[in-house]
């Protein structure tokens, strides 16, 4: 499928000896992964290096700086008794082309963006291979979400830790509406959302929650003492343990201080996040990863946002069960 905005590339041997630093005695798991599938591949990674969805919905750019922050930082994670590497494929990344004649009206382009995003795993992903998509605005969860319901014949499950459900109207698409788009086309059997801050979240957001029956908790219970993290994520499980397939999605937003389209001094901590993805992980039946909205635009942020992405993508990946039909 050819894309009027956006371009699609993939790694090389020369890339991953540029990004990986080697050392005596010791393996990385950017020694370990393969640019290609093959009968061990149980992962793939694919970047998506843009920030018109999360600018279209009135968010700050830098989601586009995010994948690349993350690889140089997981590839350089140690290859060892815990998590090997050699089971994940490391595939491209999607990104602006830099020619691209960008209209005002962005959700021209975030409908484009659908489009390539969707094809990509289809044709890069088989459908016992596990996605994780990383960078870009939280727009990306509905071609992801489309993309998952065809290889897997089904509508799926999805499971958000964010502080903003992202059910806004049907407006033309932006980083804002991708779960109410995915939800009308019946593309999702049922969406919950975790930590939804009651400042950010219009009176639209949440009678749609109310009427397509998503299961939701708010984050200042948990500032309160009215509720518990951990105990939501107990509950959250028993509702989505199920033999059918569940979309993990974490807004980096919704973590206290990480650099993000929607930057919060008040969030959960790095240890809760890593929590839920270990948690949903190991107990669940996921069929991708979605990390989007990490926006870093200075040598620290990026430093921050890379190894952040670096630990949770590994929590991931370390703790998934395959033992399911």
């Amino acid at each position: 499928m050819q894309s009027e905005f956006f371009e699609y590339a993939t790694y090389t041997n020369s890339d991953l000896q540029d990004l990986v630093s080697v050392r005596n005695g010791e393996k990385r798991i950017g020694e370990q992964v393969t640019l290609h599938h093959t009968s061990n591949t149980k992962f793939m990674l694919l970047g998506i290096e843009e920030s018109i969805g999360p600018q279209a919905n009135g968010g700050n750019s830098g989601a586009e700086n995010a994948f690349k922050a993350f690889l140089k930082r997981f590839l350089n994670m140690q290859s060892n008794q815990f998590l090997i590497g050699n089971d994940i494929f490391l595939a491209g990344r999607i990104s602006l082309k830099p020619t691209a004649n960008v209209p005002s009206d962005l959700s021209i382009v975030v409908d484009d963006l659908d489009n390539i995003v969707f094809q990509k795993i289809i044709d890069l992903c088989p459908s016992n291979i596990i996605p994780i998509i990383i960078g870009g605005g939280h727009n990306n969860a509905f071609p992801i979400i489309k993309a998952m319901n065809k290889l897997k014949g089904n509508a799926i499950n999805v499971i958000n830790l964010d502080p903003h459900a992202d059910c806004r109207a049907l407006e033309g698409r932006h980083s804002g509406n991708p779960f109410s788009y995915a939800i009308k086309e019946g593309l999702i059997e049922k969406y919950g959302i975790i930590g939804l801050h009651k400042a950010y979240n219009n009176q639209y957001i949440l009678d749609f929650l109310n009427q397509n029956a998503s299961p939701h908790t708010f984050f200042d219970n948990y500032v309160s003492g009215k509720s518990d993290f951990q105990s939501d994520i107990e509950t959250f499980v028993r509702l989505f343990r199920s033999s059918k397939f569940t979309g993990i999605e974490l807004d980096m937003d919704a973590i206290a201080y990480s650099p993000s389209s929607a930057f919060s001094p008040s969030g959960l901590t790095v240890e809760q996040a890593r929590y839920y993805i270990s948690k949903m992980a190991r107990e669940l039946n996921p069929c991708y990863l979605h990390l989007p909205e990490a926006a870093p635009n200075t040598i620290s942020e990026e430093l921050i946002s890379g190894k952040l992405l670096a630990y949770l993508v590994y929590d991931f990946i370390g703790n998934h069960n395959f033992n399911f039909s």
